[in-house]
């Protein structure tokens, strides 16, 4: 099995993912920096509530949107202009709230523009990596590796936000963030890639594929459910926190569920699977979902953090096979979307997680709640395992009728 450093050794592999990951870490740093930029210059948690939930939303459902005119246009053409837009409204944003006093309304508009630009980075890096690998073992762990640094940068990222507001002002992180994602985005745009080999011309045709539904379908909704859970769970240990005293130890549960992730995300990318991904996906998030139930039963914050970091095992392996699942089942031309599917999922179900636990905490005991969050990732678990079953069917179908016909 190939080493993560083989991964890297390929040719052009470690330029173009350095590259990304300088623009993404701007995604790292920039949501907690918008924040308390808004919040310093107007006063009103309300109004960079506002202004966050704007810029967020507007992100997530023109992402799609964003990542089918890089697949039509390509990187040279698409990702430098847009990169470039949004970097200079991020710095108009870190201008405005430099100082006391923005019109709201203002504020709005640049965080509803800003957001419909930001540039789909971690897709166009899933995507390249298929490009980029020559065998179906590397691609594995270059996905795995992905995932596991996209997790760090989301750690590490929110530090730097806070440094910047401690040692000069909240806005700086958000000028940084636009340095970043320009830097990042020009580099990997300008990196060179490898095209993938065509296929012998000496090869019959395949036989018809299946429809798409069946397959890309099944990975957006494991990562939705994974969003929804990781989002309501993120509300839950503070609660439990709370209750028992020690509001200092959600720091460590999110430090818990971190460690479970990538440690659980390198493991699963250094296995030589025989089972296909569409075999492991629903029991990694059937044991997602177990995990999260399990912690509700948690009767002290040792236990809760052990529960929380073991949920984490299950986390990065779950989204990196639907990647890799989306990725496969999207013609050439489309997978940045399909990557962008996947990721703007996993997304806005995870505000949606955090909107919707609040609802319930207070009215039932934790034990209930960590429940109704374990549910959907338990529940999709199964309907995706039915999705792929069918899927066979029409595969073997398929592939009976191929035979026919060249008989």
């Amino acid at each position: 099995m190939p080493s993560y450093l083989a991964v890297l050794r390929t040719p052009q592999a470690a330029r173009a993912f350095s590259a990304a990951l300088i623009g993404r870490l701007s995604y790292g740093v920039v949501f907690l920096s918008l924040v308390l930029s808004v919040t310093q210059a107007t006063g009103s948690y309300t109004v960079a509530g506002t202004f966050t939930a704007l810029f967020g939303l507007t992100s997530s459902f023109l992402s799609p949107l964003r990542a089918r005119l890089i697949d039509r246009c390509g990187l040279r053409r698409a990702l430098v202009p847009l990169a470039s837009a949004y970097a200079l409204l991020l710095t108009l944003i870190a201008a405005v709230t430099w100082r006391p006093g923005p019109p709201n309304l203002v504020l709005w508009s640049l965080a509803v523009t800003a957001g419909a630009l930001t540039p789909p980075l971690g897709p166009i890096m899933r995507a390249l990596w298929t490009d980029l690998m020559p065998t179906e073992e590397l691609r594995q762990r270059a996905f795995s590796l992905d995932t596991v640094c996209e997790e760090l940068l989301y750690v590490t990222g929110p530090l730097l936000a806070g440094l910047f507001a401690a040692v000069a002002n909240p806005a700086l992180g958000v000028a940084v963030s636009a340095a970043l994602v320009l830097t990042g985005s020009i580099l990997l745009a300008g990196a060179p890639t490898s095209p993938p080999a065509p296929p012998p011309i000496s090869q019959p045709a395949p036989p018809p594929a299946r429809g798409p539904v069946p397959v890309v379908l099944a990975p957006v909704l494991v990562s939705a459910a994974a969003g929804l859970s990781l989002g309501a769970l993120s509300l839950l240990v503070v609660a439990f926190a709370d209750r028992t005293h020690h509001i200092a130890a959600v720091a460590w549960l999110e430090a818990a569920l971190a460690v479970g992730s990538v440690t659980g995300g390198l493991v699963h990318g250094a296995i030589r699977w025989r089972s296909p991904g569409e075999r492991r996906l629903p029991l990694l998030a059937f044991a997602l979902g177990l995990s999260l139930a399990a912690a509700g039963l948690a009767g002290n914050l040792w236990a809760l953090a052990a529960l929380v970091a073991v949920t984490g095992l299950f986390l990065s392996p779950a989204l990196t096979t639907a990647y890799l699942i989306a990725d496969s089942a999207a013609p050439p031309g489309a997978r940045v979307q399909a990557g962008t599917w996947v990721n703007a999922a996993y997304n806005l179900a995870n505000s949606l997680g955090a909107a919707s636990i609040g609802l319930l905490i207070g009215r039932f005991p934790l034990s209930v709640c960590f429940a109704f969050t374990a549910a959907p990732a338990i529940l999709v678990a199964v309907l995706t395992i039915g999705s792929f079953r069918r899927a066979a069917e029409i595969d073997r179908f398929a592939a009976r009728a191929y035979e026919g016909t060249r008989l």
